[in-house]
Order: structure tokens, then sequence, then C-alpha cells
């Protein structure tokens, strides 16, 4: 492939093959349930899936559009750092994006579970209402609302390099700061360094009011939001300390 670094180049190959892998092993539900990402109160969840979810996606245009900002900004990041600092942040962005969004999840569940079980429901009826999609007959109104709210937490699943490239965007952004992006839907030339605080803006608003700006409603907004973050303060530690010990070598 021309144009493109070892590292980014092995990555998009793994990316391609997981997705072939889920178009055509068990109707791709089993591919999802093994390599997903579940919520971790959840059964389905393994801790393996903490890094192969980032190499899972939902469909065509969501692998498309992640393998072409992979290609785009990690081939650039890459030739700059060098493989292995690439993976350090690729990965580690990863990780971020994963802390945040299972934080935020955690913090949304956690005070609804704790009013379910103090409405008299015992942890055993609420896991089979979740995890059957069928309610008690006895439950009331105020823990039917409950329910509805804690059901697409415990329930939910994440797959996408989404994470990891925000790490990478934000650190192309560290190193090229006047370089000119722009959105596929804003054709509009904006500097990295305006354009990328004003994505991840966009996500904040986003994960808070749940109102989507770019992309499909059921993304991980705070996923995006902590693999920036992520890579934002690896770089900054290393420019740091790019002429001490504690350098990445």
């Amino acid at each position: 492939m021309r144009g493109i670094t070892d590292a980014v180049k092995h990555l998009i190959i793994i990316n391609a093959i997981m997705f072939v892998g889920t178009l055509t092993i068990g109707g791709g539900e089993l591919f999802y349930q093994w390599f997903a990402l579940h919520f971790p109160k959840n059964d389905l969840f393994q801790p393996w899936q903490i890094v192969t979810h980032m190499f899972m996606h939902g469909n065509f245009m969501h692998i498309l559009f992640n393998m072409f900002a992979l290609w785009m900004f990690g081939t650039a990041v890459e030739q700059v750092l060098g493989s292995k600092k690439f993976l350090f942040i690729y990965f580690s962005a990863g990780l971020g994006a994963v802390l945040f969004q299972l934080g935020f999840y955690y913090f949304n569940y956690l005070p609804i579970y704790a009013d379910l079980v103090a409405s008299g429901l015992t942890e055993s009826q609420i896991v089979q209402m979740f995890t059957s999609n069928e309610t008690i007959s006895t439950v009331t109104q105020n823990q039917l609302g409950l329910l509805k709210q804690a059901y697409p937490i415990y329930n939910a699943s994440m797959v996408g390099a989404s994470g990891c490239i925000m790490g990478i965007l934000a650190a192309f952004g560290m190193m090229n700061p006047n370089a000119k992006l722009m959105l596929i839907f804003l054709p509009i030339p904006i500097k990295a360094k305006y354009f990328i605080p004003g994505i991840i803006l966009l996500d904040v608003i986003s994960a808070i009011s749940g109102q989507s700006f770019f992309s499909p409603s059921n993304t991980a907004y705070m996923a995006h939001i902590g693999g920036a973050l992520t890579g934002f303060f690896i770089m900054w530690y290393w420019k740091r300390t790019q002429f001490n010990k504690n350098r990445w070598n």
C-alpha cells in the first residue's frame, strides 16, 4: 500500500479481518458477543473485550471512515514519532476511551440501580428483567421508569477504533497546530488547533444532551473524549520531558 506506514497498515489489516469475521461467523451476533465491549455488570462482559472492541465495527461506513482517518492522520503521526510511540498513543487512547465511557455508564447506572434495590426489587429480579426483556407483573410504574433508564446501559456494547483514532488526531493536532482540516459535511478549512478542540466540545455536548451533530445517535461520545484527552496528555508529557530521562524511547 503506497503512502502508508507499517503500524498503520497492520492495524488496518487487523480491523479488516475482524470486520470480515463479523460478517461471516455466526451471522455477526456471535462475533459481537465475543469481542464487543459489554457493560461489566452484564454476563456477556469478558476482560479481553477491553482490547478486542477496538478492532470491531458496526457496519461498512463505520469501518470505512475510521480506517480512512487512521490512514490520513496515523501515517503522519507514525512518520514523525515512529512505530513504538505511535502504537503507545493508539492503544493508550483506546484504553482512555474505555475508562471514560464505562465511567460515564457507571455514573448513570449506579444511582438508578440503588433506587431499584431500595424500591424492593432484588438483584436477581433486576438482572432477569434486563436479560429477558420481560417485566415482572408486580413492578410499579416508578420501578418501570427506572428499569427503562438502566436497561440500555446494562445492555450497552461498544465497538470501533474511534477512541484510538481520536488520540491520534489529538497527537496530530499538537504536532501540526496550523494544519487545516475540515469535515466532509462542513467543507470549511479550519486550523487543527481550533478544529480538534471544537470536535471534542461537540462530543461533550452530545454526551450530556444526547443530541448528535455529525455522527450516529448511538455513538460513544465519552469514548471519543477519553481517547482525545489521553492522546493530548501523552503528547504534552513527551513534549515537556523530551530532553530528560523520562522520555519514551
